[in-house]
């Protein structure tokens, strides 16, 4: 069921009630748990926060909560899968879901009893009608006795109709089934959402803004909202900002935390790394300019040159440089980017300044908690890294951040590294209706890319990357399919594969999240379909060569 006031259908409900928060293991989900926590300790609300990265993970923490607690609200996680029908709960038990996973489960949508959404519906998500996915079950075949007493069916024109119509009916509704769960995609953040919430209660503040837009942040920096989406969302996130920080400078504590709108390089981490090395390993100069070619550092050389940077400064790190080029080192980029493609390298942000310390962008604290999340460090648990994310957040934990921006630039050098690696060795391979890579077995860096996101930056990369180097006009309409050994499992002989749309696309809307389950299914292949972002699934090593054959046929 749709909830339509989110305070007295949601709020008011849960105040005073015992809280069971199951977050995703996302920026946004922590974000959004954050934010409610926050909320909670105003109200004297009790609660447990559980992380959850796959379904076993979601059934598991259920089970092992349900009984003392009768509502459950669900992050980024739970949206997507029939609810109900995999945990089984008590008809005592109330879902809050706030998933910004798409397409919704249809039965979360039309249960009435247990399960409550809190997410909007965009205008462009056609849910199907319910008289044309759910009806009441008629006997289609009528019954009469015959001369000894017993019962023999009556195939009449009539009941023969009924079973027609019948018949056509499911047909229909496995059409419409199949066209609303065909693509993945997301929908609006879930932490922007909760910060509507303490709006609507009066207990927003700066630090709940700040967490909001870091969440909005992630979905646009991970290529899962268009930008014409995002920018709709950052003007109202705007205009909580000019609302919260209205006050001058002189007029405020030094210590206090500040928020600015202002627009932002698409260069990773350049506040806190050299120039050079944040154009070199961000994706959008690195894929514009080739840096990895030859041409392409001739070329980067010569637009320092131009903006009449020496290369002295542009390799020491960004706080060591002249204060002057800090200065001007935005407009200078700018009145250069025409001329070398770069187009699109500025967009709206926000920036976090906190007393005398230095600015934050939201990107930084989206790379620097991404990283935190997928540490490489073996000694660290899914929920330790999970509750360093959480502290990361928090103002008053800057040294954790400052540990995420670290670790980030070794995530981002070895991306860079290993997107080198597939164009040099020509590993990018079509396979007809797609393009595939492999990173090998043994690579000292398959360490990082045993995680979703990471997986998915090294996706994103490589595929545009290829394109940029290919001289086949078909590679924009090609996808991509990467592979790496899961060396973070158990189970000895198991990959992650990660599928991306086209350059071509647009829309962020994945298919390969059907295409996997099918070529699973197809195939009998050893794959784990238990991540909430679909087009990311576990499989075994055996079992690769015949599950591509399956998705070749498939999608040729």
């Amino acid at each position: 069921m749709l909830v339509s006031d989110l305070r007295k259908e949601f709020y008011d409900v849960i105040r005073g009630k015992r809280i069971l928060v199951l977050a995703h293991f996302d920026i946004d989900g922590i974000c959004a748990s954050k934010i409610l926590q926050s909320l909670f300790r105003t109200d004297h609300i009790l609660y447990t926060v559980v992380p959850v990265k796959t379904r076993t993970d979601l059934i598991n923490a259920y089970q092992q909560h349900a009984e003392q607690i009768k509502h459950i609200i669900l992050l980024n996680c739970g949206g997507c899968v029939d609810i109900v029908d995999i945990l089984q709960p008590p008809e005592d038990i109330i879902f809050f879901v706030a998933d910004n996973h798409r397409p919704l489960d249809i039965c979360n949508i039309y249960n009435a009893d247990q399960v409550r959404i809190l997410t909007k519906l965009g205008d462009d998500e056609e849910v199907p009608a319910f008289d044309d996915i759910f009806r009441e079950d008629e006997s289609d075949e009528e019954e009469e006795s015959d001369e000894e007493g017993g019962k023999r069916q009556r195939f009449d024109e009539a009941a023969l109709e009924r079973r027609r119509a019948r018949r056509q009916w499911e047909q229909q509704r496995h059409k419409i089934l199949f066209d609303y769960t065909q693509f993945s995609y997301f929908g609006s953040s879930t932490a922007s959402l909760m910060f509507d919430i303490a709006w609507k209660l009066s207990k927003d503040s700066n630090e709940l803004l700040w967490w909001a837009i870091v969440g909005e942040s992630e979905l646009l920096m991970s290529d899962r909202i268009e930008q014409d989406k995002y920018l709709l969302v950052a003007a109202e996130l705007q205009n909580h900002v000019s609302r919260l920080n209205h006050k001058s400078q002189d007029e405020q504590p030094l210590d206090c935390l500040r928020i600015t709108f202002e627009k932002e390089l698409q260069l990773g981490l350049y506040r806190h790394w050299s120039l050079v090395e944040s154009m070199r390993h961000s994706l959008y100069t690195a894929t514009t300019l080739r840096l990895w070619t030859l041409k392409g550092e001739k070329r980067l050389h010569e637009l320092l040159a131009e903006m009449g940077l020496p290369l002295s400064q542009c390799k020491q790190k960004y706080c060591g440089m002249d204060v002057a080029l800090r200065k001007e080192l935005q407009s200078l980029l700018e009145s250069k980017a025409e001329k070398y493609g770069l187009d699109n390298l500025l967009f709206a942000s926000f920036t976090l300044s906190h007393g005398f310390r230095s600015k934050y962008s939201a990107s930084d604290y989206v790379y620097a908690t991404l990283a935190l999340l997928e540490t490489p460090e073996d000694e660290k648990t899914a929920a330790d890294a999970f509750l360093d994310v959480s502290d990361s957040l928090s103002i008053t934990k800057l040294s954790l951040l400052e540990k995420g921006i670290e670790t980030s630039k070794q995530q981002l050098e070895a991306v860079y590294r290993q997107m080198q690696t597939f164009l040099d060795m020509n590993q990018v391979i079509s396979a007809g209706p797609f393009l595939y890579a492999t990173v090998i077995e043994g690579t000292p860096d398959a360490k990082f890319f045993s995680s979703p996101h990471c997986i998915s930056l090294l996706a994103r990369f490589t595929l545009r990357a290829h394109v940029a180097i290919s001289r086949s006009k078909k590679s924009r309409s090609l996808p991509l399919i990467i592979t790496t050994p899961d060396v973070k499992t158990s189970e000895s002989n198991m990959c992650l594969v990660c599928g991306i749309p086209p350059v071509s696309e647009e829309s962020p809307r994945n298919f390969f999240g059907k295409a996997f389950e099918q070529a699973a299914d197809k195939t009998g292949s050893k794959a784990e379909l238990e991540f909430f972002d679909t087009n990311i699934i576990r499989l075994s090593v055996d079992d690769r060569s015949k599950f591509f054959d399956a998705l070749i046929s498939l999608l040729s």
